[in-house]
């Protein structure tokens, strides 16, 4: 298929094949960082071809839950600064096309803002990857109070941050 780049093509072949799910992965390629979204989305390219890269088997604060959900933000923006060359380890995409991946640059990216208190291990999702070391780096940033574990009676979960979101909402829209 003339013009289509590798992760391109193998996404196409693994929704075509209703491959999209845990058990489906692509082989990792390279690429260079364009930009950070949030604390657990970037931005990269791939030759021609822009991906949007959600970080696997964790969850980052929403930005709505301030000062974590910045914090997050910054701390993966420092890890990796625009230009930056990575690897990409496909998982899976997710239902809003976003390849779901661990992002290793000097070191699992992924995994680095889990131990650093800057996201959780995203239990639901853990299939994909080291649950064990997953869940190990959790449990020392509780135990030395880094980031989210900081916060007196604990931070809201993502997930539950977003649910609660989803459920303020109006039939018309509005919250």
């Amino acid at each position: 298929m003339p013009g289509l780049r590798l992760p391109s093509l193998l996404t196409v072949l693994g929704l075509g094949l209703g491959l999209a799910g845990p058990s489906w992965a692509a082989p990792a390629f390279q690429a260079t960082v364009l930009s950070i979204g949030d604390g657990d989305t970037l931005q990269v390219r791939s030759g021609q071809q822009r991906i949007t890269i959600r970080l696997a088997c964790i969850d980052a604060p929403e930005m709505a839950q301030s000062p974590h959900g910045q914090q997050a933000r910054q701390a993966l923006q420092l890890r990796l600064a625009m230009g930056r060359p990575v690897t990409i380890q496909p998982q899976s995409i997710d239902r809003y096309g976003r390849t779901v991946a661990e992002v290793i640059s000097d070191t699992n990216i992924n995994l680095a803002l889990v131990e650093d208190g800057l996201a959780f291990a995203y239990r639901r999702y853990l299939g994909t990857c080291d649950a064990a070391a997953y869940l190990e780096a959790e449990l020392r940033a509780r135990r030395h109070r880094l980031g989210v574990w900081r916060v007196p009676g604990g931070l809201t979960r993502p997930w539950d941050f977003r649910r609660g979101r989803r459920s303020a909402r109006i039939p018309d829209g509005t919250t």
